[in-house]
Formats: structure tokens, C-alpha cells, sequence
């Protein structure tokens, strides 16, 4: 059966897992976790990507994002390549480190926010590798630490998670910590990591009586949620890849869009491509890199290069160009039509 594309879009929620080659082990010593938390803070910061929750095992690990500027597909791929390159490097060793593709779960958020932080959060514990909450409290390779302030992490946005338990930090960290011990005696989740209409609906018996009831219900494996968001979200990713389908036919290009900006924005074409903080420079920088990398899959790298910025600097103008168009009410098909 061929592989299912993946499912995103601007500011999904994602569960992602990816796993040693035949059980191999990623990470080896604490070399390695640095390493690639360093890696993750560049990236993170390149791509506008949020984490949530995090935890490095040894063969695999687990991160709770929400896509920003580049697609889910793009910020894995640097991650897991340079991993595997630095590892392979390292150790004298050669071949895949990975298994396969990674696994990525499009999450409903309210329903399953913080149950995804605590089930990642504690797999250091069901692993073995800490024995109880006050060694997992103090780990260095799991979100958990971070939010409890014990370790730091730049890009981990702990206030979104402490915000769920009150107003006032150091009740909201203990709030929190409680939540956290309450699923120790709940084990391995596998509604949160299993497949398709089955783990939407919390499980065969839940799947069974919706049968009997003769309600229809709707599930897919790349998808936690309950059947009216797989639904939505399987609606929406197809409307997405009809959509770039339509603009590769069509000869939809970066030059494109950039003449696109300068009509609507009256000014030569010229000057969307100079370099300064120019203010209509700026806005129209912006606008060309938001529209190149969510409409037409441009990575930022090569609008790097384009304009003759930072990969970083990229990221930010794709956010402002974000906020342009909605602050200026600009229909996006102006820019690609």
C-alpha cells in the first residue's frame, strides 16, 4: 500500500516520533543530546517552529511542534539529516540512522494538548531512564526540566503550557507537576500514538458502540482527533495539494509573485529585490517570501539567496508577511493568479 502524504498547514500542532534503524541507538552519550539540542534551537529559530514538549530516549525521540514559516517536512528533514550526519561522523559509522520516514500526528489541540505534553514528558520515566518524579524533574533531556525550571531551553515555549495552569508561576509549575504524576499509573498511551479511527475515538469500544448507535464516524492515522476535525483536516490537505498541483502547472514562480508585489504595491519590480530596511522593501520582501514558501514550497535557503539575507532573517519576513496580508485584508490569490 503506497505511503499517505503528509497532512500540515500554517500553525498546526504536530506529534512527531522518529526511531533508530532496527532499534539502533541515535544518541549514544550526552555528546550527542547536546548536539542535536543545539541543532534544534538553530532550526527552531530559522523556521518560526514552536515546541511544546520534547524528550530524547536513547533509540528515538518525540516532539510536540507547531509548524511556522516552513512546512513540518522541511524542519525534519534538516534536523534528522544533520543529525545523522554529525552521528555517523562521530562514531565512525555509515548508512541510515533513522527508520524509514518519521511519524507525524496532526493533533486537535483543545482536546489533546496537554495530555500530549505529559505522555511525552514521561518517557524518560517509562523508560527507565530516571527513577521517580524528582529525577525526571531535574533531567536534561526532556521538556519537562525546562518547564519546571530547573534546565533552559531558548526555544521551548513554556509559558503556553504553565498558562494552562494558572496565572502565577511557581502554582502553575506545581499545578503542573501534579498533572504530570497523575499519568505515571496510566502506562504506555497507545490512543495517543496508534492509528486512524480508532485512537480518534479512544478506542475499539468507543468505535463499537458509535457502529451500533449507526453514527458514522471518520479516522485516519495520521490524524488525533474526534471524526469532525479528521474530517476538517483531510478536507483541507486536499485542498492544499490541488492547490500547488495548480500553481507548479500553471508556472507559478518566485519571479512571479515577486511582479505580483510590485503591481500591488506600485513600484518597480526592480525594487522588491534590493537589499535595505527600506520600508515598501521591506514590506514587499515580506510579502514575496510568505507567499514562496506556503504557496509555491520555495525553502528559505534559496530566498536566502535571492535577496541576500540570513535564512533567519528569511523566517522573519515570512511572519511579517503573514501579518500584512491580514492586516491589510490582501487576498493572497492576488499573488499567485
Amino acid at each position: 500500500m503506497p505511503r499517505q502524504p503528509r497532512i500540515d498547514a500554517p500553525g498546526a500542532l504536530h506529534h512527531v516520533i522518529a526511531k533508530g534503524i532496527d532499534g539502533t541507538a541515535i544518541f549514544r552519550d550526552e555528546k550527542d543530546r547536546k548536539s542535536f539540542l543545539k541543532r534544534l534551537d538553530v532550526i527552531f529559530e530559522e523556521t518560526g517552529t514552536a515546541c511544546y514538549a520534547w524528550a530524547l530516549l536513547s533509540n528515538h525521540f518525540h516532539l510536540l511542534l507547531r509548524t511556522g514559516a516552513a512546512p513540518l517536512s522541511r524542519v525534519m528533514r534538516r534536523l534528522m539529516t544533520g543529525h545523522a550526519v554529525s552521528f555517523n561522523l562521530r562514531h565512525s559509522r555509515q548508512g541510515h540512522l533513522f527508520q524509514n520516514r518519521y511519524k507525524s500526528i496532526l493533533c486537535q489541540e483543545d482536546a489533546y494538548f496537554l495530555e500530549l505534553v505529559r505522555y511525552i514528558h514521561l518517557n524518560p520515566l517509562r523508560a527507565g531512564l530516571v527513577n521517580d518524579m524528582d529525577r525526571l524533574d531535574r533531567y536534561p533531556f526532556s521538556g519537562h526540566a525546562v518547564v519546571m525550571g530547573t534546565a533552559t531551553q531558548s526555544w521551548q515555549h513554556v509559558d503556553e503550557v504553565l498558562s494552562c495552569f494558572g496565572k502565577q508561576q511557581g502554582q502553575a509549575r506545581m499545578r503542573y507537576r501534579d498533572f504530570i504524576a497523575q499519568g505515571i499509573e496510566q502506562g504506555c498511551r497507545t490512543d495517543l500514538t496508534g492509528g486512524g479511527l480508532v485512537r480518534s475515538h479512544g478506542g475499539w469500544t468507543s468505535v463499537r458502540d458509535l457502529h451500533e448507535a449507526g453514527l458514522r464516524a471518520t479516522g485516519d492515522e495520521r490524524i488525533l482527533g474526534d471524526s469532525d476535525f479528521v474530517e476538517r483536516m483531510l478536507t483541507a490537505a486536499e485542498d492544499e495539494f490541488e492547490r500547488r498541483h495548480t500553481l507548479k502547472a500553471r508556472g507559478i514562480t518566485v519571479d512571479t509573485v515577486a511582479e505580483k508585489v510590485a503591481e500591488l504595491l506600485a513600484m518597480p519590480v526592480k525594487e522588491v529585490w534590493l537589499p535595505g530596511r527600506y520600508k515598501r522593501t521591506v514590506e514587499a520582501r515580506s510579502l514575496v517570501c510568505y507567499v514562496a514558501v506556503r504557496e509555491i514550497r520555495v525553502t528559505m535557503r534559496s530566498l536566502a539567496r535571492r535577496f541576500g539575507i540570513s535564512t533567519a532573517a528569511v523566517s522573519k519576513a515570512v511572519a511579517r508577511g503573514r501579518r500584512i496580508l491580514e492586516e491589510k485584508e490582501i487576498n493572497i490569490d492576488k499573488l499567485i493568479s
